[in-house]
């Protein structure tokens, strides 16, 4: 009998409030998807933890689910591609596998006033700057790590001894997936700690004394389409090699298949992530956007770069809505009531509840709604909630083309809320900007699996990857000049009166 030809690569697409395991074939489709939600920890205001083994439990469920649902053999299996929350930093014990705290989420704010007196030292925020393309702000992975070390008792003592481990998720799930036997991440998910040089591809020691962070608990960082050992976990099925691993953002744009320098996308997730690639030029931005490690092919030489803007309260406004204020069912009630609504009403919504992303960087900025009146209904707040997330992302395009000195033509659009055509019609609108979403929305996942897939020949390379996308819906302006400028003017000043910076 022959041997049986592999068929899929999965995706494990560990996400910011669920978990996803994705089957996929040779096509670039999605044949199925198994999905799991955990739960959000907030111990204080601002604060947001996961707890590491409801992050692994979930993923390592979904995986499992997605198996036995579909019956897939272990030989039909070519390698499994893993894509991450990004910034989430958790800490473990090497010995026994257990973390020593919850892990500490990118949206998380607990470490705003270490950032802030960083921040305010000139010297400081531009080596930070210029070694990792960042900014000073909590957001990323290092103030985190310093802030267990400092706050969980013998956490020091233990890193000192060599005892700990550090990782972005998707060290750790590729830790716990091979039994301890790969402590790595990818240069994606590393240039996002802020203790990583960009430039020379290595964790920088002056990075890590400035947040006295020993190195003996960093993962070792390999290219994104490589090798990550093979699954040996109690549970799953052994022996699948881990191919591919890259942060969310970086696998959607490679998903979208923005391998040349000037093609964009913006993911509207959780959160809301514009990439720009700029290929092997490392453009530092004088916009407070972020450049950042894009990912790449197996056998690139050096490292392959990014431009990005993030905002932080993406579809997670949408969540607020259902779950916090009860006012609506989910996203299809959204998008109906938004429609239904014709208008605000002069509402406006600034979703600042764990600060302003980019281009403001306002950790201290808290959300607001303006404009209400004994008129303004629930239709009215939902759509103003909705133009919100559009308002957010129009920022960054701005900002990103002053960067690129360029302008972007058509943006590729992907995640959740990319299926609300309200949205999407209004975000070309409001943007002056034509908006290309593609038929498989799963693009974070066609990342990882695209990398894994390069990485063991399952695909061939770039140019076929680039003939599987097919579009689903292509958006145009269709508002004039007075139009936009009404609005914009409205949003402008309604982020000016939350702003503390």
């Amino acid at each position: 009998m022959e041997p049986i030809r592999p068929r899929y690569i999965i995706a494990l697409d560990q996400g910011t409030t669920s978990s996803r395991a994705v089957l996929i074939d040779r096509g670039g489709t999605p044949c199925a998807i198994a999905h799991n939600e955990f739960p959000q920890i907030f111990p204080q205001p601002g604060w947001v933890e996961h707890n590491p083994v409801d992050i692994l439990t979930s993923q390592l469920d979904a995986l499992t689910e997605l198996l036995d649902a579909h019956d897939v053999q272990p030989t039909e299996v070519a390698a499994i591609g893993i894509t991450n929350q990004r910034e989430t930093a958790i800490v473990w014990n090497r010995k026994t596998g257990e973390p020593v705290y919850n892990a500490i989420v990118w949206q998380c704010r607990r470490t705003t006033p270490l950032m802030e007196k960083l921040g305010a030292d000139p010297r400081i925020s531009a080596m930070i700057a210029e070694k990792t393309g960042l900014v000073c702000d909590p957001y990323f992975s290092a103030s985190k790590i310093a802030w267990i070390l400092d706050n969980v008792e013998g956490a020091r003592a233990a890193a000192e001894r060599g005892e700990l481990a550090f990782g972005t998720v998707d060290a750790w799930l590729v830790w716990k997936l091979t039994q301890g036997a790969v402590h790595a991440t990818d240069p994606t998910n590393a240039s996002r700690t802020m203790l990583y040089n960009i430039h020379t591809g290595a964790w920088d020691d002056e990075l890590l004394e400035l947040f006295d962070i020993p190195r003996s608990m960093m993962p070792e960082v390999r290219p994104s389409a490589s090798f990550f050992g093979k699954t040996s976990s109690p549970g799953v099925i052994e022996g699948i090699p881990i191919m591919g691993v890259a942060g969310d953002q970086q696998a959607a744009l490679f998903g979208q298949g923005c391998f040349n320098p000037g093609d964009a996308k913006c993911t509207y997730g959780t959160g809301c992530f514009l990439l720009m690639n700029t290929g092997t030029h490392a453009q530092l931005s004088r916009n407070s956007l972020i450049t950042t490690v894009a990912a790449c092919g197996p056998g690139t030489s050096g490292l392959r770069y990014a431009l990005e803007g993030s905002v932080f309260m993406g579809g997670a406004l949408v969540q607020w809505l259902r779950d916090e204020l009860e006012m609506i069912e989910g996203g299809e009630e959204a998008e109906r009531l938004a429609e239904e609504a014709g208008g605000t009403g002069g509402v406006y919504v600034v979703p600042a509840f764990t600060g302003l992303g980019a281009p403001y960087w306002d950790a201290d900025a808290r959300g607001a709604i303006f404009g209400l009146t004994r008129g303004t209904t629930r239709a009215h707040i939902v759509r103003a909630c909705l133009e919100a997330l559009a308002y957010q992302v129009l920022d960054l395009v701005r900002a990103m083309e002053s960067d690129a000195g360029m302008r972007l033509d058509a943006l590729s659009v992907d995640g959740g809320a990319s299926a609300n055509a309200f949205l999407m019609q209004f975000q070309a609108d409001i943007m002056e900007r034509t908006l290309d979403r593609p038929t498989c929305r799963e693009t974070t996942a066609l990342g990882a699996a695209f990398l894994a897939g390069l990485a063991c020949g399952f695909w061939s390379d770039e140019s076929e990857l680039r003939a599987l996308r097919t579009s689903d819906g292509v958006f145009r302006p269709s508002r004039d000049h007075q139009w936009r400028r009404e609005r914009i003017d409205g949003w402008n000043e309604a982020v000016a009166r939350v702003r503390t910076n």
